[in-house]
């Protein structure tokens, strides 16, 4: 297998990991330059130092920008070093975890509770209260006429329903902030990835600039040395028929 010798390590990798310094991003090119004095252009890395360097990249980026990283920066940081998705990771992560009896049943009778379905059950079951007992007894039921314990019912429902919303809430406000941590996360890292980009194309653009200039100097040495050849072999060509 052919191999090549990286002129950062000194060690020996496969041909097809060969990267050219050209190719580097100046802000990486000066991170090797700073442990490698001698690492110039002409030289050459392996994809798996080159990788290496992108990360140490990324750590101080962080670090400049935002100082000390938190857990969640941290985490944006390992998506970036891996060329990971974060919003598919995020998702999985939230189908993951776990919700309690309580989370689930006050979730089902919040949403109940919310719903016309409830209202109209609710009503009808009022008016059939007030109907049997004022109207079918005669007003001598089991809860005659001012209805208090159809009063002490309406207390103690509304009494234990809003501990039941206010828990549901709880969890909806949970949720947005989850949501909001969630778009954060994934809004650092494209603009972090658009940095970046900028960066790469910019590169892209400089070297390839480059490279033209290269090239058309080239052509114009050419083009001077065939000039030349044509003016020596027209010298030539009078001086033989001057003989």
């Amino acid at each position: 297998m052919e191999t090549f010798k990286s002129d950062v390590s000194g060690n020996l990798f496969p041909a097809n990991e060969k990267v050219s310094a050209k190719l580097v991003r100046p802000s990486i090119m000066k991170m090797i330059k700073s442990e490698h004095p001698e690492f110039n252009h002409r030289c050459h890395l392996s994809m798996s130092e080159l990788s290496k360097y992108r990360h140490l990249f990324y750590d101080r980026l962080f670090s400049e920008e935002m100082g000390e990283l938190s857990i969640v920066e941290r985490q944006v940081l390992e998506t970036l070093k891996n060329d990971q998705t974060l919003s598919d990771k995020l998702e999985d992560d939230a189908e993951q975890v776990p919700l309690t009896l309580g989370q689930r049943l006050a979730d089902k009778i919040a949403d109940f509770g919310g719903s016309w379905t409830f209202i109209i059950i609710f009503i009808a079951f009022i008016l059939v209260w007030m109907a049997m007992n004022a109207w079918f007894l005669f007003n001598k039921g089991f809860d005659p006429y001012p209805f208090i314990l159809l009063n002490l019912i309406l207390s103690c429902l509304a009494a234990l329903q809003a501990p039941v919303i206010m828990m549901s809430q709880n969890r909806q406000e949970d949720k947005d902030r989850q949501r909001a941590k969630n778009d954060y996360m994934i809004n650092l890292k494209s603009e972090l990835e658009v940095r970046i980009l900028h960066e790469k194309i910019d590169h892209l653009i400089i070297t390839q600039q480059q490279d033209m200039l290269e090239l058309q100097q080239a052509q114009l040495d050419m083009m001077e040395k065939i000039m030349g050849t044509l003016r020596k072999n027209g010298t030539n060509h009078k001086n033989g028929e001057a003989q």
